[in-house]
């Protein structure tokens, strides 16, 4: 996958410029096969691992071992097998962890999170933020004319009727998502390509919020034949 090929190049290069790298990590069918790339890619130990702060941009509000946790299956395809500093790995709470089944607590420890690493990194949070785009172009959990994806102040939300189950989210915003030196839109499959086209044209980020995930440097997008189809015709 030329994604993971990609991904392995471009930290590599960052951490030659800067020492260390930070990667927001996505979920979801098309970031997690991101991430088995990733784990089998020729490449993989060009990329120091223990080096590289790892972050999500939203999370299932269920328990730790849940089948459908972020985390779970971000480890499953490459955590688990690649030599991290676990110190460096910021997952979001879990229904089951400290803070208790509060997603609202959640989102709250997440941003207390995000502002340490502003601290010690400024405001420009993260070098890659990856981000799948749905059907109805939500990113991360933002979807269309929801609570979240208008909110213009914090960094990360609680999200309690995600039109995906499970229907309890925590989620970065728009305003921490444009706060990556790199945005990579990765989508592919024809029930993709209006959306895609939509966004490329400048669609309100209300009705789809891909199109407010912007990089302060770049915004890159990787489609396949069938989700670019719909481009020339918008």
């Amino acid at each position: 996958m030329a994604v993971a090929a990609r991904l392995l190049a471009r930290l590599a290069d960052v951490q030659s410029q800067k020492g260390t790298a930070s990667l927001v990590l996505t979920g979801g069918r098309t970031g997690i096969a991101v991430l088995d790339h990733v784990r089998h890619h020729a490449d993989r130990d060009a990329v120091d691992w223990s080096r590289v702060d790892l972050f999500w941009g939203d999370e299932r509000f269920v328990p730790r071992d849940h089948a459908e946790r972020n985390e779970r299956q971000a480890r499953e395809a490459l955590l688990d097998h690649i030599p991290l500093d676990e110190r460096r790995v910021h997952p979001m709470e879990p229904s089951d962890g400290r803070v208790g089944d509060d997603p609202e607590a959640a989102a709250a420890a997440y941003r207390e999170v995000l502002a340490a690493a502003g601290r010690e990194r400024g405001d420009t949070l993260f070098d890659i933020c990856l981000l799948g785009v749905g059907e109805d172009g939500h990113v991360a959990s933002l979807f269309p004319k929801s609570p979240a994806v208008r909110e213009d102040q914090l960094t990360v939300v609680a999200v309690r009727d995600s039109p995906k189950p499970p229907p309890t989210r925590i989620t970065l915003t728009l305003p921490a998502i444009c706060r990556a030196s790199e945005v990579w839109l990765m989508t592919w499959g024809i029930g993709k390509a209006d959306a895609v086209a939509a966004a490329l044209s400048g669609a309100d980020e209300l009705t789809l919020p891909a199109t407010g995930a912007r990089g302060r440097d770049r915004t890159l997008w990787f489609l396949d034949t069938a989700a670019a189809s719909a481009i020339s015709r918008g």
